[in-house]
């Protein structure tokens, strides 16, 4: 019962996180999630002040939560394999990427705001 307690949880923590992750790449960023119309200005607003991959930690949550809520450890076994996905994904394509695109600002971003493990603090540009 505190399994599924947990993965209801998780769930409806990650599903807000998740439709504010892609509102913000919409408005502050004026492009999409995908590679293939990626944002035109670097996402740096919201939850991306406390973790720099909250799209990517909210999926995380939803898959997990969905193993445990429904007692599924061939699910609970895909989140593994999800975030490890996501975690070579970042490392391999889109850290680099970024970095090119948005040079120094992205450089300074990832000084002060951890790729997985959110701030206690909101981060501030300034």
């Amino acid at each position: 019962m505190a399994f599924r307690a947990l993965g209801a949880l998780l769930i409806c923590v990650g599903f807000p996180v998740l439709i504010d992750s892609f509102y913000r790449f919409a408005v502050e960023g004026l492009g999409t999630p995908a590679p293939v119309a990626p944002p035109r200005h670097l996402v740096i607003g919201g939850l991306y002040r406390y973790v720099r991959n909250p799209m990517y930690v909210a999926v995380s949550s939803l898959v997990f939560g969905q193993g445990l809520l429904f007692g599924s450890l061939q699910v609970l076994k895909y989140g593994v394999l999800v975030i490890l996905g996501f975690h070579l994904f970042v490392l391999l394509y889109e850290e680099p990427a970024l970095r090119d695109k948005f040079g120094a600002e992205y450089d300074n971003y990832c000084r002060n705001v951890r790729r997985w493990w959110p701030r206690m603090k909101a981060w501030t540009k300034n």
